[in-house]
């Protein structure tokens, strides 16, 4: 194992708030910072089990918003890959990403089936990037 990488590394939601993501003039009628709050407030919460971070634009810019759940380093070990949501941009959303998170999120609990609706590939460039 790399001596950069915690054994406990927790589940990660990366919340896009780049270009698209979190504007808005893009998508008016919802509540990006509340949003933010919300993932945050329950990360703080979950006793370590997951964490929020946000990025610049990760690129899907017509998928907006966009969350990619990171798996824990558990998670990973386990066959468990990066996830990437797309359109989230509802409470239901938000609230399965949280209890996603909060149960181990990709690799060790299955992710709600609401939710699974809204996943979206990566872009090309991530994928590059991944393998690398």
């Amino acid at each position: 194992m790399s001596p950069f990488v915690s054994a406990a590394r927790p589940c990660t939601l990366v919340v896009c708030r780049g270009c698209c993501c979190g504007d808005r003039r893009k998508n008016p009628g919802f509540d990006h910072d509340w949003q933010l709050q919300v993932l945050r407030a329950a990360a703080a919460d979950s006793g370590g089990r997951f964490a929020v971070r946000t990025t610049d634009c990760l690129g899907p810019c017509g998928q907006a918003n966009v969350v990619v759940v990171q798996p824990s380093a558990a998670g990973r070990r386990a066959g468990g890959r990066a996830v990437w949501v797309g359109f989230a941009l509802d409470d239901a959303c938000t609230e399965d990403l949280v209890s996603w998170a909060a149960a181990g999120g990709p690799g060790i609990a299955e992710p709600p089936v609401t939710l699974e609706l809204q996943f979206i590939s990566a872009p090309r460039e991530a994928r590059t990037r991944a393998r690398r």
